[in-house]
């Protein structure tokens, strides 16, 4: 049986999404992480899956021959923390998290309290290293790139 992925980039309205976050914080951080993902990546959000504000889009396919698509960069403004989406596996994304603020992150996902926590250009630079090295590492065929 093949594999349906989960989190699909939708016409879902990316104001509406933001409106109904409970937090009045983590709704205006939502809106200033909005203009600052879009501003530097270049890309209009979109929602992917039921939370997930994406920006740009990629096609990847790996040596299992799993594939599907997923945002270049984006970011959820989640219950308990605000969840920042860059590329894995790449090591300048780890240089750059030394010098971003209070932070955790997982092996997909870095989480922040609030976005006052962090270096606003240091997030700028994973934004631009990610979509650089997600470009690189998938060149395009098609994409939105």
């Amino acid at each position: 049986m093949a594999y349906e992925q989960k989190t699909k980039e939708h016409d879902g309205s990316v104001i509406e999404f933001i409106e109904a976050v409970d937090s009045p914080k983590k709704r205006e951080d939502a809106y200033r992480l909005l203009e600052i993902f879009e501003e530097t990546s270049g890309y209009e959000a979109k929602m992917w899956g039921p939370s997930i504000i994406g920006f740009g889009s990629y096609h990847y396919k790996y040596p299992t021959g799993h594939e599907g698509d997923a945002p270049l960069v984006g970011f959820s403004p989640r219950k308990a923390k605000i969840s920042l989406y860059f590329a894995t596996g790449d090591a300048e994304r780890e240089a750059l998290l030394e010098d971003f603020g209070k932070h955790t992150s997982g092996k997909a996902c870095v989480y922040i309290n609030k976005l006052d926590d962090v270096h606003t250009d240091v997030l700028k630079k994973l934004i631009r290293q990610s979509i650089e090295f997600l470009q690189k590492t998938y060149p395009s065929e098609g994409a939105d790139q």
